[in-house]
């Protein structure tokens, strides 16, 4: 198994059986929910749906995975979502076969997807890897292998003595640890399970990646083996445990 990260995205390019480009949490329709909060940004629908069809051409990806979060409002669908969507997924779709797996953003998203295209929310193996958009407990079958998760934003945020930040979207890769949060998971499969908590491919969302480690809101994040957690780069550069850059910020 081969895994090519790219900043451009950020996506993951994973080649095993086949070759797979995964793309989380792009959250189409975003811009009317900031609106609505008083922050007013012109649609960057265009931009963002240009940026992924560069992604997939550079790519040329046997299937295109969705780990979640397509759209963007709650519970219900916006006007903007309403008119922009179809006209995104039938374009995406014309360049890969989809895959997808709905997050919790995701009501509705079956009016543009094809019944075909849509996983169960718990997750599924695809070529021996574990995928699932993460707000939900994982299907138990994907303990053992890697899972890739989106729902997190991870944001890696550097500050230095006088408060200026460095923050880069980044990867969190950790081990599962057995008997802690609240999913039952027997040892020997823990021990076995390698996560990579994917970053937003929406550049308007992110997370500090401290406060996902130490403040765990999901059911992975939430067993994550924090002792093990590594920050990696949209572009694949390892930065390096986590367990350092909290002695950093500490310091």
């Amino acid at each position: 198994m081969k895994l090519e990260f790219l900043r451009s995205g950020p996506a993951l390019v994973i080649e095993n059986e086949e070759r797979l480009l995964v793309v989380s949490d792009l959250h189409f329709g975003i811009e009317s929910d900031l609106a609505a909060h008083g922050l007013h940004f012109a649609s960057r629908s265009a931009e963002r749906l240009e940026r992924l069809m560069r992604v997939i051409d550079f790519t040329d990806p046997d299937r295109l995975v969705l780990l979640g979060d397509i759209k963007h409002s709650i519970p219900s669908l916006t006007r903007q979502e309403y008119h922009e969507l179809p006209g995104i997924m039938e374009t995406v779709r014309s360049r890969a076969p989809l895959i997808i797996f709905p997050g919790n953003h995701d009501t509705g998203i079956e009016r543009f997807a094809r019944e075909s295209e849509i996983c169960p929310r718990e997750g599924m193996l695809i070529n021996g890897i574990g995928f699932l958009h993460g707000h939900m407990y994982p299907a138990p079958d994907l303990y053992g292998h890697l899972i890739v998760v989106g729902h997190h934003h991870p944001l890696l945020a550097l500050r230095d003595e006088i408060g200026c930040a460095l923050q880069e979207p980044a990867y969190i890769r950790a081990g599962l640890m057995a008997g802690k949060g609240d999913i039952s998971v027997p040892e020997d499969r823990a021990l076995q399970t390698r996560l990579l908590f994917m970053p937003a491919f929406n550049e308007l969302a992110g997370y500090d990646i401290s406060r996902i480690v130490r403040d765990p809101f999901s059911p992975l994040s939430r067993c994550m083996d924090a002792g093990s957690a590594e920050i990696i780069l949209a572009d694949g550069t390892y930065i390096g445990p986590f367990s350092a850059l909290v002695q950093d910020e500490d310091d």
